[in-house]
Order: structure tokens, then sequence, then C-alpha cells
């Protein structure tokens, strides 16, 4: 099965500390790829950035980026750092609006109790591209009501009390039994 996207043009800017770091542009990894894994850019191959327990830090590309007029770059975690690291995206999904012109870097944040090292060359974030719909703001005096009404956090249900069926399994993951 081939898989079918259409496309527009990026126009991407290496800045000097890319282009002497000898890396990759961004790229899709796979034909069914949403989106393209973009690499930290640290200098040169051995260089290394250490985000301490609790500490955020702005991890740069080395690129800069034209998006065309109604898209956006939604920067968004990787899946295995999410699950096999404590480094988080805080401000994930991150945004590039469409006229920003400067370098574009990636916040992390590390929620364990070890430091991180990310290195030169590692797959830190994926870019995707995202059409944009701008809101056209309507004052009103009172709001249609709906089933739901004015519950939020919880209040359409999901997980009832768990704690007479969790447990965890010999490898630290949660696991539930589900009786019926």
């Amino acid at each position: 099965m081939s898989c079918h996207f259409e496309k527009i043009d990026l126009k991407i800017f290496p800045l000097d500390n890319f282009r002497k770091g000898d890396l990759p542009l961004p790229s899709y990894e796979t034909a069914g790829s949403v989106g393209m894994d973009v690499r930290a850019c640290l200098g040169k191959e051995g260089d290394v950035l250490i985000i301490h327990p609790g500490e955020r830090k702005k991890i740069p590309t080395g690129l800069a980026i034209e998006i065309p007029m109604g898209y956006e770059i939604q920067v968004r975690p990787r899946s295995g750092i999410s699950l096999k690291t404590d480094l988080l995206m805080v401000n994930s999904p991150g945004t590039i609006d469409n006229d920003y012109r400067n370098e574009v870097h990636v916040i992390m944040g590390n929620i364990g109790k070890d430091p991180f090292t990310i290195c030169h060359g590692d797959r830190i974030a994926q870019w995707v591209m995202a059409p944009i719909i701008r809101a056209n703001l309507v004052v009103v005096t009172e709001l249609s009501s709906t089933a739901r009404g004015m519950g939020g956090f919880g209040s359409t249900g999901g997980v009832k009390n768990l704690s007479n069926n969790a447990f965890y399994s010999s490898d630290g993951n949660l696991g539930i039994n589900y009786f019926i």
C-alpha cells in the first residue's frame, strides 16, 4: 500500500552551526510518517548538552525556516523519547508561526532524578506541517446547552476506581485486571 500526502514547499535555511555540524536535514523516516525528525545541532560530533533533573533547556536545531502563509509547524515529541527517558517537551506541541525567521529550538525538560545527555545529532523532536484556521470571535450573551454542560476534567467518565484491580508487573509497568 502506498501513502499519498499533499506536499507544500517548506523553505529551510541551514545556519552556520548546522553546516559545520555535518547533520542531515529533517526527514520523514518512513513512507507513512507524518512528522519529520529534527536533530540536536550542538556544534560537532562529540558535543553534548546535559539537562539536569528539574531543568529545562532550549536545544538548538541549527535551522531557520520559512513556513508558507496559512500553515504552522507543530513541534512534537518523539514517542521513543517520551517512553524510554525522563525527558519531556514542556510546551508540547510547540508552534512555529509562519512569520518566525530565527533559529528553531526545542524546549525539553528533565522530570527524572538523573542528568540526561543530549548528543549532537540526536533526533529530539518531530516537525509536522499543519494548516491553520483562524477563529472569528463572536461575543454572545449565552451559550447553547449540551448534555455535558459545564462538566470538565473527568466529567464524561473514563477510569473509575482502579485501585482494586491495578497491579505492577515485574518490569514495573502498570496493569489492570478486568473482570466481566
